[in-house]
């Protein structure tokens, strides 16, 4: 019978033969360039979707009418109020029925929309006009809310009522962190764990509305 002695390279390259790809970079929607990790995103109006992009493109998009409008490139501002915190009354006129939940503006629907994280995703509902006056007809950060890229995160807990303004896309990332770590009915403590130090980051990086500020 005849056998070959296979050397240290050809084993090291069995090896790498049978491990997995390591993941293609993402790429750009509009250009096709690689992407690293923390680039842009728009929003692609019509179909209420995220579209990765390369900084040239978002730029490119910040510009008015471009594409129609179709697309919006995601602006980077993180928010908070200290002068005006969400009170367990602003929370109950809303309507929120779960812990955290992330509230914006769909110019093509023309609605206001609020969405809850949770084993599945993320869980859509209308909101009423008249109770969002009723709940933030007050708010500078919500009067500041640009439609479609920016939302208000809110967390309920025992102490307070958090409240941000921040990119649509972070409230997408929170959605996909809670949806692997959670467990039970109401997550688990991974996944308050995982919204502890999440909210905890927002709280980092926001900064104080300024005197003037408009969407």
């Amino acid at each position: 019978m005849n056998t070959r002695r296979i050397s240290r390279d050809g084993t090291a390259l069995l090896h790498r033969l049978r491990e997995p790809a390591p993941p293609r970079p993402e790429q750009c929607a509009f250009c096709g360039r690689d992407l690293p990790g923390g680039h842009r995103h728009l929003v692609d109006v019509e179909e209420r979707a995220l579209a990765c992009a390369c900084t040239a493109c978002g730029l490119l998009f910040q510009q008015p009418g471009a594409a129609g409008g179709r697309f919006r490139t995601v602006p980077d501002r993180y928010l908070a109020d200290p002068e005006r915190e969400l009170d367990q009354q602003a929370w109950t006129v809303l309507g929120i029925p779960v812990g955290t939940a992330f509230l914006f503006r769909s110019t093509v629907l023309d609605q206001l929309l609020a969405f809850y994280p949770g084993p599945a995703g993320a869980t859509e509902s209308e909101l009423d006009e008249q109770a969002w006056q009723r709940a933030l007809g007050g708010s500078r950060l919500a009067a500041a809310l640009e439609p479609d890229v920016e939302a208000l995160l809110v967390r309920r807990t025992e102490e307070r009522v958090a409240c941000f303004l921040v990119p649509i896309d972070i409230c997408y990332e929170l959605v996909g962190r809670l949806r692997r770590c959670w467990h039970g009915f109401d997550g688990g403590a991974e996944a308050r764990a995982e919204l502890d130090a999440f909210f905890a980051r927002l709280a980092d990086r926001a900064r104080p509305l300024p005197a003037e500020v408009t969407a």
